[in-house]
């Protein structure tokens, strides 16, 4: 708690001393400047299991648990609507974000569930629909914005939003400052969440890899975090953050992230990332002491991006971040390797990745655009890990895995189906058992249509 009213003295008093720079100055009204999205996703999910590597060993099967079929598949179609207030006029500043999403199955059923697309009932089948609402209150004073209720997050250690057909949401207390000039600030306080597949909005927050060891209902009481972004130029910006999992970890995030336009039609991109996590408190998943890091560099020529990345870990134990009670997964792991399947984030791994994307809007053919990449990862060792720890035999010795993914995307330009979007993923996982990924076949469809309606 003391975080927190530090955080709140910090905001509102760099607030005061810039009020006559202030965005809230320029707010137009509550109404004025609201919008209402929606959003109708069409969302086609398949994965099958390959060799009956659902019975790997170390990891308990995470991710490659199939059902008695060897596959999982579901049709889903979902309607969301958001709904965004402006602030009312005024030294201070009220608004109000709300949220609405309905999704009902098309074709799915018990023994295909397992998508994370829909909710499962008590009888192990998918339910036929389902549905989420909520909503947060704010308030800004200057350029500070106070944000209490229901929401979706983008930190870098407690990022809740997804890719599935509802996003994550969670539940406290965000406030978002950019007073001084080229810095963000962040901080956040939250003690509930709702999954990818839940309708509540006061569900557990947990851990994504927690729900496949010993400590397989953990309930993570509360979560603080503070950080922000420092932009030194309009090619070179850092960021940092921290954050609390009470009685679990402590966490640290650091990027670095350089563009160069080299010339007209090319350009230079480098990305550095890294975590430090240590356990704290009452250590619910026992000792923790990792760092993960990766570097990737791309050049982009025309048409044609190529990347390179190079990702590796350093501890007895995986890299875990963000999850829900519902098993489902955050998205706070901002690392280069972390993609369709895998987030090559075992113990002692190291992976590299090679990527290729092609924009055809160079070659006349606008809203088209391809990617392959290609992963390897190995030196995987979890002989290690602490009898102690909630990770123990979670991983075999001398593991290793690759990956393939394979991305199409057409997004139309104008007319009454602009911004209709199609995009169509295929994923390649093999590995051995001590990896226990799994070996996997997997494909999505994904049918976006947004309407701004005002």
């Amino acid at each position: 708690m003391k975080l927190i009213a530090s955080m709140i003295v910090l905001a509102t008093a760099s607030a005061a001393s810039v009020m006559a720079h202030a965005d809230q100055a320029e707010s137009k009204g509550f109404i004025e400047d609201s919008s209402l999205k929606l959003l109708n996703r069409n969302f086609y999910f398949s994965r099958e299991y390959r060799h009956g590597e659902t019975n790997n060993a170390g990891r308990n099967a995470f991710k490659a648990k199939a059902d008695r079929n060897g596959y999982n598949q579901e049709w889903v179609d979902a309607i969301s609507a958001t709904y965004n207030s402006g602030f009312t006029q005024g030294l201070v500043g009220f608004g109000l974000d709300a949220y609405s999403y309905y999704a009902f199955a098309l074709d799915t059923g018990g023994g295909r569930t397992g998508t994370g697309n829909m909710m499962i009932g008590a009888d192990g089948h998918p339910e036929d629909s389902m549905s989420k609402s909520g909503g947060a209150l704010k308030m800004r004073i200057s350029d500070t914005t106070f944000r209490y209720g229901t929401m979706s997050t983008s930190a870098p250690v407690f990022a809740a939003h997804g890719s599935r057909v509802f996003p994550a949401t969670v539940r406290g207390l965000n406030i978002t400052s950019s007073e001084i000039k080229d810095l963000d600030l962040e901080f956040g306080h939250f003690t509930a969440g709702s999954g990818s597949r839940e309708g509540k909005t006061d569900g557990r927050l947990s851990t994504t890899y927690s729900p496949y060891t010993s400590v397989n209902n953990l309930d993570v009481e509360e979560v603080n975090y503070l950080g922000g972004l420092y932009k030194i130029n309009d090619e070179l910006n850092f960021t940092l953050y921290g954050s609390d999992f009470k009685d679990v970890w402590h966490q640290y995030y650091g990027n670095a992230n350089y563009t160069k336009a080299l010339s007209k039609n090319q350009s230079l991109l480098l990305d550095f990332n890294i975590y430090k996590t240590n356990d704290s408190g009452d250590a619910k998943l026992g000792p923790i002491n990792n760092v993960i890091w990766s570097m990737q560099g791309g050049y982009t020529y025309s048409a044609h991006t190529f990347t390179l990345a190079w990702q590796q870990v350093h501890g007895d134990t995986p890299f875990d971040y963000l999850g829900f009670g519902d098993k489902s997964s955050g998205d706070s792991i901002f690392v280069a390797n972390s993609v369709s399947w895998s987030d090559f984030n075992a113990p002692g791994e190291k992976s590299w990745q090679a990527r290729y994307d092609l924009n055809l809007k160079t070659y006349g053919v606008p809203g088209v655009s391809f990617m392959a990449r290609y992963l390897k990862g190995w030196d995987i060792d979890g002989s290690h890990t602490p009898t102690n720890s909630a990770f123990y035999q979670f991983y075999g010795e001398d593991a290793r895995h690759h990956e393939l993914d394979l991305w199409a995307r057409y997004v139309v330009q104008s007319g009454s189906a602009k911004d209709l979007s199609f995009r169509l993923q295929y994923a390649i996982h093999r590995a051995n058992a001590a990896q226990g990924d799994g070996n996997i076949d997997e494909t999505r469809l994904i049918v976006d249509y947004p309407i701004n309606v005002f």
